[in-house]
């Protein structure tokens, strides 16, 4: 099987990742304007609709997947014929995070996307936005009956052979048990990432503190992602 993804890990600056974009003051064109590597939304099925929210309490009233994210990416490959932007080298990720039922949303969300191939499939247009499933992203056992264009966020305590590898984009894992700061447990952290390159993948964490101490620390120990609600201001540090 051929996957057009690919990532350098290790590379001189961090890739930033807008966590939870959908909350953020200028959803979608503020992580498209600062050319961030993933764009992060969380997805529930409410009847045969995909919306858009973190939690159960954020449904009434919630929009859409496809209007909120879908359809103003489908109008910028329109606009830029083929292209999310008009600079051709920019490719982003689509980081879907499936909070409840993964397989029937899983289903609706490969329903939804195979519409638009030359958009959503790397294997139509090497520029598509790459689409990576996060959160419940169904059994491991069944990824490989899912359609080839669709990857998934890994974990570093999950076991993959070769076939289940080929279909990670990332590694991800909670900062909150390596203790840092206070507690200074950099060696144990610092296997994780090492293994994680081994298996020649990059690596992100959620839940770190975001602010310029933390990126820098990040970047020193050599996470490749950098998970962040200040997409401008985490983009301008490592300028």
């Amino acid at each position: 099987m051929l996957l057009f993804f690919s990532v350098t890990v290790l590379q001189a600056q961090p890739l930033i990742h807008a966590h939870n974009d959908y909350h953020r003051p200028e959803p979608f064109t503020n992580a498209i304007r600062n050319k961030v590597f993933s764009i992060e939304v969380d997805i529930f099925l409410v009847g045969d609709k995909l919306v858009v929210a973190h939690d159960k309490d954020e449904i009434p009233g919630a929009i859409t997947l496809d209007s909120f994210y879908l359809q103003p990416i489908i109008k910028l490959f329109r606009k830029h014929k083929g292209t999310i932007t008009d600079d051709t080298a920019y490719a982003p990720v689509l980081m879907i995070d499936i909070k409840d039922n993964a397989e029937p949303v899983l289903a609706s969300l490969f329903k939804l996307l195979g519409q638009h191939p030359s958009v959503f499939d790397r294997s139509v247009n090497a520029k598509a936005v790459q689409i990576v499933i996060s959160g419940q992203r169904g059994p491991s056992f069944k990824w490989a009956t899912y359609p080839s264009n669709i990857l998934f966020d890994g974990r570093p305590n999950e076991p993959y052979d070769d076939a289940k590898l080929q279909r990670i984009a990332f590694i991800s894992d909670s900062w909150v048990p390596y203790n840092l700061p206070p507690i200074d447990d950099y060696e144990r952290l610092k296997q994780v990432i090492d293994k994680v390159h081994n298996m020649k993948k990059p690596i992100r964490l959620w839940a770190s503190p975001d602010n310029p101490e933390s990126w820098k620390l990040q970047k020193e120990l050599g996470i490749d992602i950098i998970n962040t609600d200040k997409v401008t201001e985490c983009k301008n540090y490592f300028k």
